[in-house]
């Protein structure tokens, strides 16, 4: 067989891993390429051989100290040689000596392990109907935000992700971000992207279960989705309840790893953005 080659993906390629994610069952976000890549250009990989990329893995460098690890392929016909797990390796290479976060299926949560991955929680993904709801504390949010969004998400997170924030809230025809303003100050945020089936939203940073509620529905009021897709912290117990309450069902789950120490999330956090980048 001959040698593969392991290098950085190009802006088109992520566009290419986001397809086999989707042969994959991952339902991706239509705009998920771009705002992907924008987060760290130099943080995706491919596998090749002859020419054509057979694999695929992201390590996003957020900031000085946090990485986060997704995007882990490999396509079917060339699993089993080594190829996924060589490319693993030599993406790891482009985190340094950050901590690196990862949303890995369970089962393969020892061979996170042997890399040195720790079990820190899991992510849960409910899946269900939810009609909107127009709400006056919510509004689109706007280039001004930026500052209050950063802020907010850093407190939620524990860490800062700059450069995937500005990607991700940015509008698109099928993205919006919503941000709740009480008296003045900007209290919570959300973005709604349509994805191959459905929407999903996230995050979702708000002070408790209710406002993140009142934050999706108005989401929604805006852009009716069927299903509505929502990844919860393990953490997040009062978010998960509120869910089940209103139909929802639990589809999903992912281990939370982490290899060097892990983020200290506030409570703020009721639903990650993504399993691929945090």
């Amino acid at each position: 067989m001959t040698a593969p080659l392991y290098r950085t993906a190009s802006a088109a390629e992520v566009g290419l891993m986001l397809e086999w994610a989707a042969e994959e069952g991952w339902n991706p976000g239509a705009d998920d390429a771009a705002a992907f890549h924008a987060a760290d250009p130099q943080g995706f990989f491919v596998a090749e051989i002859r020419g054509i990329p057979v694999a695929a893995i992201s390590v996003v460098v957020h900031s000085e100290t946090m990485a986060f690890l997704g995007l882990y392929l490999c396509r079917p016909e060339y699993r089993g040689r080594g190829i996924g797990y060589a490319l693993w390796t030599h993406a790891l290479k482009h985190a340094g000596g950050h901590t690196v976060g990862l949303d890995g299926v369970a089962a393969q949560q020892a061979n996170y392990a042997k890399s040195g991955f720790v079990l820190a929680g899991s992510t849960t993904r409910y899946e269900g109907r939810l009609d909107g709801r127009a709400d006056a504390q919510v509004r689109p949010l706007v280039v001004a935000d930026a500052p209050a969004v950063a802020r907010l998400d850093l407190a939620a997170n524990g860490y800062a992700r700059p450069a995937f924030l500005l990607a991700w809230m940015a509008k698109s025809a099928s993205r919006q971000s919503y941000v709740m303003e009480e008296r003045g100050q900007i209290t919570g945020f959300a973005t709604l992207r349509r994805c191959h089936h459905g929407a999903k939203i996230g995050p979702v940073i708000a002070t408790d279960a209710g406002a993140a509620l009142q934050l999706v529905r108005a989401a929604l009021a805006d852009h009716p989705a069927t299903p509505v897709i929502i990844d919860l912290p393990e953490a997040n117990a009062a978010l998960a309840e509120a869910l089940s309450a209103l139909g929802f069902e639990a589809t999903f789950a992912t281990a939370r790893m982490y290899r060097g120490p892990a983020p200290q999330a506030g409570p703020m956090l009721q639903a990650i953005a993504t399993m691929e980048l945090g």
